[in-house]
C-alpha cells in the first residue's frame, strides 16, 4: 500500500508540473505575442497643441489596418493596431512607447508626427530593437538615431531647399526674413536649411527674429515691428499651424503685405481658422496635394471622406497611410513567425530588414524608396493658400534643387 501511494504521489507531482508549465507557456506567448494577430503600435497628439497632427495620423493609419483585414489580414490573421496620445508632450512621447513594447507587446510603431517628440521617444524604441517608422519627422537628426528608426517622409535639407528655390526663383525674391520657433527641433532644422539654401540662390536673409511657443502670450508685435523695418520681399516661418495664423493676423494689421512662406508643419484645417485671411497668397512645401489627378490620391480622397464622413484628407492622414502600409507590406516579407511570436527580437529583425529593403513602393503622397540613411527618398510639393483652401502650384524632385 504505501509503495502504490508513493508511484500516485509521483504520478500526481509530474502531472501538476505539466499543467504548470503548459499555463507557464500560455502565460507567456500571451505575454510575448501570439499567432492569431499581429500588433501595431502608435504615438501621436491627439490633445494638446498640435492634435490634428496625431488625429490625421490615426485616421490614416487605420484606414490602412480596417484595408489590410479586409483583404484577408498579414499571413493569415488580422493586425490591431494600438495608439496612445502623447498629448504634444516629449516625456509623454517616451512613457507611451515604452508601454507599447513592454506591455502591448507591438511588433513595430508608426509616430510621431512632430521630430520633438519622436526625438523623444525614438531612443526608446532603438535600445529595444523595435522598429520604428515616423510618418512625418522631418528634422535629420531623427533617423541618425539607430538603425531601427526610419521615415516615409522627405527630410529638412530638402524641404529648406525646396521653398528657398521657389523663393528665389519662382517669386524672384532678393531678400528673406525669417521668424522662427525657438522651442522647436523642426523649426530650427527648416531656419537652417532654408537660409543656407537661399543665400546659395544669391539671396540675402536681412534679419533673424524668433518665438517661443512656450510663452503663451500669442503677441509676435514687437518682433513683426523688426521685420517689417527689414522690408523683405518674403517671411520664412517654419512654424506649426498652431502660432502661424496669429503671426499672420499681427503681419497684416502691421502693414506688412508680402508674402509669408513654410512648410508641412502648417498642414491643418486649423490653419485657416486661426489665420482669418491674414494667409491669403502665401505658399508652402507639403508632402502631397489633394488636387492631384493621380489615381492613387483620388482612390484615397474618396475612400476616406466616405469612410470618416469628413473633408479631403490632409498631409498627415496620407503620410499616416502610407508609412502602416509600408510597414505592413515589411511584415509580409517578413513571413509568418515558426513560434507565431510577432514580438520576439528575432522576429522584429526581419521586420526592420524589410522596411530597409523597401523600394518603389506606390504610396499615396508618392513613390517610398528607403535609402541607406533610413529616409524616404521622394518629391514634395508647392501650395499656395487661396481662400480657406489650399490649391497645387508645382511638384519638387529632389534633383530640381541639387538633392
Amino acid at each position: 500500500m504505501r509503495q502504490f501511494g508513493t508511484r500516485r504521489q509521483t504520478a500526481l507531482v509530474f502531472f501538476t508540473a505539466a499543467i504548470a508549465a503548459w499555463l507557464l507557456s500560455a502565460v507567456g506567448c500571451a505575454h510575448h505575442g501570439s499567432s492569431d494577430k499581429v500588433v501595431i503600435g502608435a504615438y501621436g497628439a491627439e490633445t494638446g497643441p498640435q492634435s490634428t497632427f496625431g488625429t490625421s495620423m490615426k485616421a490614416g493609419m487605420n484606414m490602412a489596418i480596417d484595408e489590410a483585414n479586409a483583404a484577408g489580414g498579414v499571413n493569415g490573421v488580422q493586425i490591431v493596431g494600438k495608439m496612445y496620445d502623447d498629448q504634444s508632450q516629449p516625456d509623454q512621447a517616451r512613457t507611451v512607447v515604452t508601454k507599447l513594447i513592454d506591455e502591448d507587446n507591438v511588433t513595430a510603431i508608426i509616430g510621431e508626427v512632430a521630430s520633438k517628440n519622436s526625438l523623444a521617444a525614438a531612443p526608446v524604441c532603438q535600445q529595444k530593437q523595435v522598429p520604428m517608422i515616423s510618418p512625418a519627422s522631418t528634422n535629420p537628426r531623427v533617423t541618425e538615431i539607430g538603425n531601427y528608426i526610419f521615415r516615409t517622409c522627405f527630410i529638412d535639407p530638402f524641404q529648406g531647399a525646396v521653398m528657398a528655390t521657389f523663393a528665389a526663383d519662382n517669386l524672384h525674391a532678393k531678400t528673406a526674413a525669417v521668424f522662427y520657433d525657438s522651442t522647436q527641433d523642426y523649426s530650427l532644422g527648416l531656419k537652417q536649411y532654408f537660409e543656407q539654401y537661399f543665400q546659395k540662390k544669391g539671396g540675402k536673409i536681412v534679419i533673424e527674429q524668433s518665438y517661443t511657443t512656450a510663452s503663451g502670450t500669442g503677441d509676435y508685435s514687437a518682433q513683426l515691428t523688426t521685420i517689417k523695418a527689414q522690408n523683405p520681399d518674403v517671411i520664412y516661418v517654419p512654424g506649426y499651424y498652431t502660432e502661424v495664423g496669429t503671426i499672420a493676423q499681427q503681419a497684416r494689421q502691421q502693414g506688412i503685405k508680402v508674402p509669408f512662406l513654410g512648410g508641412d508643419g502648417w498642414d491643418s484645417a486649423k490653419l485657416f481658422e486661426g489665420a482669418n485671411g491674414a494667409l491669403e497668397g502665401s505658399y508652402y512645401s507639403n508632402h502631397y496635394s489633394p488636387d492631384s489627378t493621380e489615381p492613387a490620391v483620388q482612390n484615397f480622397s474618396k475612400a476616406f471622406v466616405s469612410k470618416y464622413n469628413q473633408g479631403v484628407p490632409d498631409a498627415m492622414a496620407a503620410l499616416g497611410y502610407d508609412a502602416t502600409n509600408v510597414l505592413i507590406a515589411a511584415i509580409k516579407t517578413a513571413g509568418k513567425p515558426a513560434d507565431g511570436n510577432y514580438a520576439s527580437a528575432g522576429y522584429r529583425a526581419k521586420v526592420r530588414d524589410a522596411i530597409a529593403a523597401t523600394k518603389d513602393f506606390p504610396g499615396v503622397a508618392g513613390k517610398i524608396s528607403i535609402g541607406p540613411d533610413r529616409n524616404a527618398v521622394k518629391p514634395a510639393v508647392v501650395l499656395q493658400i487661396k481662400g480657406n483652401k489650399t490649391v497645387y502650384v508645382t511638384t519638387v524632385k529632389p534633383s530640381d534643387v541639387g538633392i
